[in-house]
C-alpha cells in the first residue's frame, strides 16, 4: 500500500491538500502524523487543530508543526466579512499592520517586528511581491477571492529563500472540493461602498473546478484632516481546474487577476495623483506518484505586479515586474518514521519600466532539502537551503527543530533558524539611488514554544530572539540618500494565541509582546509597536450569529530617531448574519464602532495617514445546491 495519498493538485500550494479541515477530517495522509505521540484529533477539533502545508510544505496538524501557525478559516472570514486584507490580518500573532490609509492604499505586513519586504507572500503557493519594491501589495489582494489564510512565524528562509525572515503568509483561494454550487453575494455600506460577486465549483469523475468574479468600488475616505476621500476599485477574477488520474497522478491549472485604479493624496502642485494596478497569477501544477515511496510535485507559474502612476491624469511613471517560476518537490517516505523532501527552484525577474535600471533582469537557482522524524514522543526536523542570484552571489540557509510531547495535551518544541532578503531592484539600481554592491540582509532566530491541545480549546505560547545583521537603511554618504548596508537589529519578543470551542460560543485571542531594536542606537525601529491583543467572540443563536473584534495596539514612532510618535489605539468591531431562508444569509458589520481616528504611518510632509472611521457593510448571499 503506498504511504502517499495524491490530493488535488489545484485545492493547495504544494499539492497534499489543505482542505480537509473544510471537510471535518483528521489527517489520514502519511506524514508522520500517524506516528506522533499525541492524541487523535476528533471532528470538532479541526478549527482548533486545523491541518497546514505552509510551515513545512507537507500537510500536518498546526500542534504537529514545530513552528507556530496561525489560520484564519473559512468560517471565520464569512463571519468577519472583511473589506480588505488589513481587516484579516490586524493583530493577529506577531503581525502588525501599517498602511497609508484606508480601501487600496500602501499596505505593510511587519511580522515579529521585521520589515515591510521580509514577510513572505504566497497565493495558492506562487511568490507575489514586485521586484521594484519588493514589499507585495496586499491592498489589491480582494477579500471575497479567499477562501482561507496561513501565516507561519518564524524564518523559513531554508524551504522558501528570499524575504521569510519574519515569517509566511500563505493566501488560499476556493477550491471545488465537494458537490456542484453556485452562489452570488450583493452588498453595500459607507463612504458609497459597492461589491457583487458571484461564482460556482464543484467536483465530478476526477474533475474538480472553481471560478469566481468579484467587483468592489468605493469613493474611498480621507487620508489626511481637511483632505478629500480618495476612491479604491478592483475587479478581481479566478479560475481553477483539476483532474485526477486514477489513484497516481493529477494535473491542474490556476489563474487569478486582480485590476483597478487607487487614488493618493496629490503632491503641493497636482490637483490628482492615482494609479491604475494589475496583479495576475498563473500556474500549471503537477502529481506523479511514482511509486509507493515516492511523490513528485512540479509547479510552474508567472506572476505579474503592474502600476501605471497618474499625475492630474497624465502618464507619470510605469513599474511593471513579472517573476517566472519553477519548483520541483520530491516526498520519499524512507519507512514509517521519516520522511524526506528534496527539490530545486528556478526563479526570474523582469521589469519593464519608464525608469531606466542599469540591470532589468535576474535569476535564482535553489536547491532544498527536509528531512523530518519521529522517535516515540520527540520529533525533529531539519532544513537546508542554497540559492544562487546573479545579482549578489550565493546564500545558503538552514534551519532545526524539536518537538517533545510532555503528555497527550502537552508538547514542547524548540528551534533555530537563519534567513535572508534579498535587495530589492530599486535598493540595487535605482537611477541616482541604487547600490550595486549591496549584501542580502542575514537573521538567526532562536525560539521555545509550548502548546497545549484539548477537546474544545487550545492555547500556544511562543518566546525567541532574532538578530538581523546588514540591514538594509538609507544614508546620506556622498550629497545623496543611498542604501547601504549599516545596521543591526535584535528583536526579542513572545506571543500567546488561544482558541475556545464551547457549545455555540467560538472565541480567540492572540497578544504579540515585542522588543525591536537597532543595536547601535537603542532605539525601537521604526513603526513598530511593541505590545498588540487582539479578542474575537461569536455565538450562535440558531439561524442568527453575533460577533465582535477588539484590537489594542501600542504606541509606535515614525522615524529611525524615535521623535515622531503615532499613539496607540483600540478598535471595535461588531458582525451579525442572519440566515433567513435556506440558501439566503444576510450580514451586516459595523467596523472601528467609536468612530477612532488613528494613523500608523506618516507623511513625509509631517502630516499622519488617517485610516477610515466608522464603517458599516450590509450584504446577501444566495447559494445555489
Amino acid at each position: 500500500m503506498s504511504r502517499f495519498k495524491l490530493t488535488p493538485v489545484a485545492a493547495a500550494v504544494i499539492g497534499l491538500c489543505a482542505t480537509a479541515s473544510h471537510a471535518g477530517e483528521s489527517p489520514t495522509d502519511p506524514i508522520l502524523l500517524a506516528q506522533l505521540s499525541l492524541p487523535d484529533v476528533e471532528p470538532h477539533e479541526n478549527r482548533l487543530d486545523p491541518v497546514v502545508v505552509t510551515p513545512s510544505m507537507t500537510t500536518q496538524t498546526a500542534r504537529a508543526s514545530l513552528t507556530p501557525v496561525a489560520v484564519i478559516d473559512e468560517q471565520t472570514l464569512r463571519e468577519q466579512q472583511p473589506l480588505e486584507m488589513a481587516d484579516i490580518l490586524r493583530a493577529q500573532p506577531g503581525l502588525d499592520i501599517i498602511g497609508n490609509g484606508a480601501f487600496g492604499k500602501n499596505t505593510s505586513v511587519y511580522m515579529r517586528g521585521t520589515g515591510g519586504s521580509s514577510t513572505l507572500l504566497l497565493l495558492d503557493g506562487v511568490r507575489i511581491r514586485p521586484a521594484t519594491g519588493g514589499t507585495p501589495s496586499w491592498q489589491f489582494l480582494p477579500p471575497s477571492m479567499i477562501d482561507r489564510v496561513e501565516v507561519v512565524r518564524g524564518p523559513r528562509g531554508s524551504l522558501y529563500g528570499s524575504d521569510a525572515v519574519g515569517g509566511v503568509v500563505q493566501v488560499f483561494t476556493p477550491d471545488g472540493h465537494g458537490e456542484p454550487g453556485a452562489w452570488l453575494e450583493l452588498g453595500g455600506g459607507s463612504f458609497n461602498t459597492r461589491s457583487i460577486g458571484g461564482g460556482a465549483a464543484g467536483e465530478k469523475d476526477g474533475t474538480r473546478y472553481s471560478m469566481a468574479v468579484n467587483r468592489f468600488d468605493t469613493d474611498g475616505t480621507r487620508l489626511r484632516q481637511h483632505g478629500d476621500d480618495r476612491g479604491y476599485d478592483n475587479t478581481s477574477g479566478i479560475v481553477k481546474l483539476s483532474h485526477r488520474f486514477g489513484e497516481r497522478a493529477e494535473i491542474g491549472v490556476m489563474g487569478f487577476r486582480a485590476e483597478g485604479n487607487t487614488e493618493f493624496e496629490p503632491g503641493t502642485a497636482a490637483n490628482r495623483e492615482d494609479t491604475d494596478y494589475l496583479i495576475q497569477v498563473g500556474a500549471l501544477r503537477g502529481e506523479l506518484l511514482v511509486s509507493d515511496d515516492w511523490l513528485m510535485q512540479l509547479q510552474v507559474s508567472e506572476a505579474r505586479d503592474e502600476n501605471e502612476n497618474f499625475t492630474d491624469g497624465d502618464l507619470t511613471s510605469t513599474f511593471n515586474t513579472k517573476t517566472r517560476a519553477v519548483n520541483l518537490k520530491n516526498h520519499f517516505a524512507v519507512n514509517d518514521y521519516v520522511e524526506l523532501i528534496v527539490g530545486g527552484e528556478y526563479l526570474r525577474d523582469d521589469i519593464e519600466s519608464t525608469t531606466e535600471y542599469s540591470l532589468d533582469n535576474r535569476e535564482n537557482k535553489a536547491a532544498f532539502a527536509q528531512l523530518m522524524t519521529t522517535f516515540g514522543d520527540l520529533d525533529a526536523q531539519a532544513s537546508v537551503r542554497y540559492d544562487d542570484n546573479e545579482a549578489f552571489g550565493h546564500k545558503s540557509t538552514g534551519g532545526v527543530a524539536l518537538g517533545y510531547a510532555l503528555n497527550p495535551h502537552h508538547r514542547l518544541r524548540v528551534s533555530y533558524g537563519t534567513a535572508f532578503r534579498a535587495p530589492t531592484f530599486n535598493e540595487l539600481y535605482y537611477p541616482g539611488f541604487g547600490n550595486p554592491d549591496l549584501s542580502p540582509e542575514k537573521s538567526e532566530n532562536k525560539e521555545i514554544g509550548i502548546r497545549g491541545q484539548y477537546g474544545r480549546g487550545f492555547w500556544d505560547l511562543s518566546v525567541f530572539q532574532n538578530d538581523v545583521e546588514d540591514l538594509i537603511a538609507s544614508e546620506l554618504r556622498d550629497g545623496k540618500y543611498l542604501p547601504y548596508n549599516v545596521n543591526e537589529a535584535r528583536i526579542r519578543g513572545a506571543e500567546l494565541q488561544t482558541g475556545l470551542d464551547l457549545d455555540q460560543w467560538r472565541l480567540a485571542m492572540a497578544v504579540t509582546v515585542l522588543d525591536p531594536k537597532d543595536k547601535e542606537t537603542d532605539e525601537l525601529l521604526q513603526r513598530r509597536n511593541r505590545k498588540s491583543v487582539r479578542f474575537d467572540v461569536d455565538r450562535d443563536f440558531g439561524s442568527v450569529s453575533l460577533g465582535g473584534s477588539a484590537v489594542f495596539q501600542d504606541h509606535r514612532y515614525n522615524d529611525a530617531a524615535a521623535t515622531q510618535r503615532l499613539p496607540g489605539y483600540g478598535l471595535l468591531d461588531l458582525r451579525a448574519s442572519w440566515r433567513f431562508a435556506p440558501d439566503w444569509t444576510t450580514r451586516v458589520s459595523v467596523k472601528n464602532v467609536f468612530d477612532k481616528e488613528y494613523a500608523t504611518a506618516r507623511n513625509y510632509s509631517g502630516w499622519h495617514y488617517l485610516n477610515a472611521g466608522r464603517t458599516v457593510f450590509v450584504s446577501v448571499r444566495y447559494d445555489i445546491r
